[in-house]
């Protein structure tokens, strides 16, 4: 590297007036010996905060600097350079004013980058405008290139030149195989996916109609429409689907579940395997598939972060520490219930214990855990598994969900000889359970004696943080506020402060949401703990109203409560708490 230039970065560095001048000339030193360029340098031993040294080399070689890491690019900017080129040469447009398309570059010496560069605005009659970026930007905001409408607009060009018609498709599972993995309707499955998977959808939605085949995605619990398919393709890419999940391609009658793994290859990234879920149902336009996207790899939330707090979590806490007992957890499909209880799970894999979950699907994998997968088709079920388990000398067992009297039966004889049991149950809310139970025909007595704690969750949407704003609520919605305030017990709203009126929050809606206001998703949840005075009332009786008061009485707050102290707290708004606990 030359010395000159060397020198005169040096003298820059000292005219900041750096605290760590001896880390500084130690690192010019590496940079001299190994001839490296000194801000790759101090960037590899973490002299500073990558953006931070980008930034400062942006204003070393007066040229204007961006960070890239947050920043959400329209599709239309995006597609003005080729996505081949941009992961080349390592830059990529990010705003376009006019015919002026403003581009992040990580080497802006590299010549023939900028040549690239030159070509492809000349042809687009477009002039450029270069900030300098950093890799970590860069290979963050390119993954936003697999924007697949471009792709398959090419791919579906040649359909109909490989897929000749449906007959063919359906002729043999062999042949059909063959003619998929060579046709784009190969190409159109895994651009589908792989959004999904990138834009961290928890599910996809084939759906056919007379003139269409539309997919969705949902996003948050929402769903959002992605693109529009020709409906003659639809047998094509429901039949590519099946194959993937060893499904029969010939039925066509009656539903059909499978699964299957999908690699995502992401530039500059490691190979990431996803799983997915797969279920196909007959419509009068067709086969329709749902895939819900399993990410075993993803981490394992806390309770905390699941939006468990307070009294709540106290109690949690206490009763997975019992050594036996059946902790429950309810609410409908699509509510988190697996994310909490793998979440306990988390809590309680320790070296001294034997765990062992019977699931179905398994949902994350977990070190150190026996989990099992149920495979109804060959008899093996919750019920049947869940014998097998207590031949395995378990201290914990998880059980997927309680949907029958054996296996409720089963679980509750597992808590009163020593196990800790963890499951699920579909009830509207945690004072359901103990009514649930004795309608499967468990005796109240056993249900007093084995159940630790009923919980019941929603899932609703968070506000962006980016785009969160304060308003002031309308006066009918502020009086519900402080009705229901009043209501909730004193240490449970300590930190709620009213005396200057109330405040709530909703997101205005940005790029970084997609305008959407909200940003990923927060459970409200209900703790039921069984006490002395639950078992005392206990009975085939025993009444959802029963329940309710000595609920009251030991100061658990409902569903309802917990999701508007998260509105005071500006964690979410109104409108998604009434939405999921109103009647």
């Amino acid at each position: 590297m030359n010395s000159a230039y060397l020198e005169k970065v040096y003298n820059y560095f000292v005219s900041k007036k750096l605290d760590n001048r001896e880390k500084l000339n130690e690192l010019f030193e590496i940079a001299i010996e190994n001839k490296s360029d000194i801000f790759d340098v101090l960037i590899e031993n973490k002299f500073a905060a990558t953006e931070d040294i980008v930034q400062m080399k942006a204003e070393f070689l007066n040229t204007p600097y961006i960070n890239l890491k947050d920043q959400i690019i329209d599709s239309e900017v995006l597609n003005e350079i080729p996505e081949k080129a941009a992961l080349f040469y390592k830059f990529i447009p990010f705003k376009k004013v006019g015919n002026v398309l403003k581009v992040g570059m990580v080497d802006i010496s590299n010549i023939d980058a900028i040549d690239a560069l030159k070509f492809i605005s000349v042809k687009h009659n477009l002039k450029t405008e270069i900030y300098l970026i950093s890799k970590d930007g860069f290979e963050i905001v390119s993954k936003q290139y697999r924007k697949f409408n471009k792709e398959l607009e090419d791919v579906l060009k040649n359909v109909d030149e490989q897929i000749k018609n449906k007959d063919e498709i359906k002729r043999k599972e062999k042949k059909t195989e063959v003619i998929l993995e060579e046709a784009p309707v190969s190409k159109i499955v895994d651009i589908i996916v792989s959004h999904a998977i990138e834009g961290k959808a928890s599910d996809i939605h084939i759906e056919p109609s007379e003139k269409e085949l539309r997919v969705r995605y949902r996003l948050d619990g929402v769903l959002h429409n992605s693109l529009i398919l020709p409906s003659k393709i639809a047998p094509a890419v429901i039949s590519r689907i099946k194959i993937l999940s060893n499904l029969k391609i010939d039925e066509t009658r009656k539903p059909q579940d499978g699964r299957f793994r999908f690699v995502l290859s992401s530039a500059g990234n490691a190979s990431k395997s996803v799983d997915l879920r797969v279920s196909t149902f007959p419509t009068v336009a067709g086969e329709k598939a749902v895939m819900r996207i399993l990410d075993t790899s993803s981490d394992i939330s806390n309770l905390e972060s699941l939006g468990i707090s307070g009294r709540g979590l106290k109690i949690i806490n206490e009763n997975i520490e019992k050594p036996f007992g059946i902790i429950l957890v309810t609410g409908p499909t699509g509510s988190g219930k697996s994310t909490t209880l793998y979440a306990m799970l988390k809590l309680l894999n320790q070296e001294g214990v034997n765990i062992v979950t019977l699931e179905d699907p398994v949902e994350y994998f977990m070190s150190g855990i026996n989990q099992s997968q149920i495979k109804a088709e060959i008899g093996y079920t919750f019920s049947s598994g869940l014998r097998s388990i207590l031949r395995q000398d378990p201290d914990i067992i998880m059980v997927g969900e309680i949907r029958d009297k054996e296996t409720a039966e089963l679980a509750t004889h597992a808590a009163l000889t020593g196990h800790l049991v963890l499951s699920t149950l579909h009830t509207n809310n945690a004072i359901g359970v103990i009514p649930r139970l004795i309608d499967m025909g468990i005796e109240p007595f056993l249900i007093s004696s084995s159940l630790n704690v009923a919980i019941g969750q929603r899932l609703i949407r968070k506000i962006c943080v980016n785009c969160k704003e304060e308003i002031k609520p309308p006066q009918n919605i502020e009086a519900m506020l402080i009705r229901e305030l009043k209501k909730i017990p004193a240490d449970q709203k300590s930190d709620i402060d009213i005396s200057n009126g109330v405040k709530i929050f909703h997101g205005m809606g940005c790029r970084k949401c997609k305008k959407s206001g909200s940003s990923g998703r927060i459970g409200i949840y209900e703790v039921l703990s069984m006490t002395a005075e639950i078992e005392e009332s206990m009975s085939d009786k025993i009444t959802d109203s029963d329940i309710e008061r000595e609920a009251k009485k030991q100061g658990m707050l409902t569903m309802k409560q917990d999701g508007l102290l998260k509105v005071f707290r500006g964690l979410t708004t109104i409108e998604e708490v009434l939405k999921v606990t109103e009647d």
